[in-house]
């Protein structure tokens, strides 16, 4: 299904750069046909983007509050959840803070000048540290999810989920409804990407109609810069991994390329998890400790969607021709880092990401069409980050554990189960002991 949908986006990619020429040179910009062209056009990839705003609110809040919950059955589990948290925000601050840097020194967005359509935007809004704080908290919870207030669902998630943790039997069937309700986001996700190459038609359709081919030159540098920036990343959390892993880093690169090839082919994080448990089992690392930090990182560590985040949102500040402070985009960059965290490895998830915060700082939110259009290639270099991110912070979670074992032996002498593992956070994950193995048992 992945890879179909991956060809029909492409089809729907090259219909879109044809009719939106012919309209260009066929249609008189000044007409009423040309205009309702470009509405009929923008029709299609506004009610897609209308849908992704409609999985925002529950997506974060069942996805946090049943992680949350699972997070604390154990001192070891406690111990080994810190230090991963701990990696996660240092990964976080890395890959956001790269992606804003790289942004501001290549800037890929100056010279689309979309300055138009800014103006029907208004000005940006501008938040100082203390509003930025003081709005953080919520008065209202049902108000924020109708709002779609990012910050503020994440707050009440997590008292909800640390509450629900405390609770324990009494709260196993919120616990189970927060789990159902991350399900149920998932698959209306999953319906809602069949309508991309539609969408994607829209998008290139109206942009190429409206500004004509050269805005195809900036799809092929913010490409190029993008990847760039990736491989950046890249070279940045291997070393760092090869601080702790030493000469096995080059094992665990190894031994990760096929998961790799995965996520890269289908744009899913979570296509390539069953191949990747499998693959750090041969690299010697206990499953008991993948099955609780790998799931985590698929919810809390997904380091090329953080870049991209950045990097997009500025990108299209600079389309429009707006200029943010450096303060401003800081606190974009707190945003994204906070607001990241509770959005699944699924395919685009980034974008729900964006808008949202596009929105809560009054950019331009049709700015995301701009980039929707080739998101599909985008999508597969920031996957394959988030693979090679999680593999990396596994195998040094594993080592300062002092659990990491020798390669292929570790996995030669357990029983070669299917990996599978329940998607997100740590669903009825339990650290003991069984028949002399660590395993991790369902609850």
């Amino acid at each position: 299904m992945a890879r179909r949908l991956t060809i029909y986006i492409l089809i729907g990619m090259i219909l879109g750069i044809i009719v939106g020429y012919a309209v260009r040179v066929t249609v008189p910009a000044d007409s009423q046909a040309f205009e309702y062209w470009t509405r009929s056009f923008g029709t299609l990839s506004t009610i897609f983007l209308n849908l992704i705003k409609m999985l925002v609110a529950p997506l974060i809040l069942g996805t946090l509050v049943s992680g949350i919950a699972h997070m604390g059955d154990s001192s070891a589990l406690g111990r080994i959840g810190t230090r991963a948290i701990a990696w996660f925000i240092v990964a976080s601050l890395i890959s956001i803070s790269l992606g804003l840097v790289m942004v501001n020194l290549l800037q890929p967005g100056v010279g689309v000048d979309l300055t138009a359509s800014a103006q029907a935007v208004g000005e940006v809004k501008k938040l100082d540290l203390f509003e930025f704080v003081e709005h953080v908290f919520p008065k209202n919870v049902f108000q924020a999810m109708a709002e779609n207030n990012v910050l503020q669902i994440l707050v009440f998630a997590l008292f909800a989920g640390v509450g629900l943790s405390a609770l324990g039997e009494k709260g196993r069937p919120l616990v189970k409804g927060a789990e159902a309700l991350a399900e149920l986001m998932l698959q209306i996700t999953g319906y809602v990407m069949r309508l991309a190459p539609i969408a994607v038609f829209g998008a290139l359709a109206g942009v190429v109609a409206k500004y004509g081919l050269g805005i195809l030159g900036t799809y092929a540098e913010l490409l190029t810069e993008f990847y760039i920036s990736l491989l950046l990343l890249w070279v940045l959390l291997l070393g760092i991994g090869a601080i702790f892993l030493r000469g096995r880093i080059i094992q665990l690169i190894r031994y990760i390329r096929e998961p790799l090839l995965i996520a890269f082919s289908t744009a899913s994080s979570e296509a390539a998890m069953p191949k990747l448990f499998e693959q750090l089992d041969r690299f010697g690392v206990p499953r008991r400790i993948s099955g609780f930090v790998l799931p985590l990182g698929y919810s809390f560590n997904l380091d090329g969607s953080m870049m991209y985040a950045s990097f997009a949102t500025i990108f299209i500040a600079q389309a429009y021709g707006i200029d943010l402070s450096i303060s401003t985009q800081i606190l974009i960059l707190l945003t994204l880092m906070v607001s990241s965290k509770g959005i699944a490895a699924v395919p685009r998830a980034s974008l729900v990401v964006i808008t949202a915060t596009l929105a809560m700082f009054d950019l331009p939110v049709e700015g995301v069409a701009l980039i929707f259009a080739i998101d599909q290639f985008l999508d597969m270099g920031r996957t394959a980050t988030n693979v090679v991110g999680n593999a990396v912070a596994t195998s040094v979670i594993t080592k300062w554990e002092g659990m990491l074992e020798e390669p292929e032996a570790a996995f030669a002498e357990r029983p070669h189960a299917p990996a599978h593992t329940p998607h997100h956070g740590t669903r009825g994950l339990d650290l003991r002991q069984e028949d002399g193995e660590d395993k991790p048992v369902a609850g």
